[in-house]
């Protein structure tokens, strides 16, 4: 039962560096622009939507090339901050071994 217990005390360790992966996570902010900087979005690493500012000059051209651009920027946004969780995830995690498995 030794090895159970070696493994619970790694579980709980792993449970508070998650804990405090998600904290920093949230910190963690990522900017991203599009359309030559006509359009700027930040998110933090949770994926959370900060904030979204257009150029207003960016906005008098057509409509097509406006949603386009924001949604180029969304994506990348959202692309970035998977990135970031996971390998942020991997750090934290990888340290854990299932005995049998790895």
């Amino acid at each position: 039962m030794a090895g159970v217990g070696k493994l619970l005390k790694q579980a709980q360790k792993m449970q508070r560096g998650i804990e405090a992966l998600q904290t920093q996570l949230e910190a963690k902010e990522i900017e991203v622009t599009s359309g030559g900087g006509a359009v700027k979005l930040r998110v933090n690493g949770a994926g959370k939507f900060l904030a979204l500012t257009l150029d207003p000059e960016f906005l008098k051209e057509d409509a097509k090339v406006v949603a386009e651009t924001v949604l180029s920027a969304v994506q990348d946004a959202a692309k970035q901050a998977k990135e970031y969780n996971d390998a942020e995830m991997q750090k934290v995690t990888s340290a854990f071994q299932m005995p049998g498995y790895m």
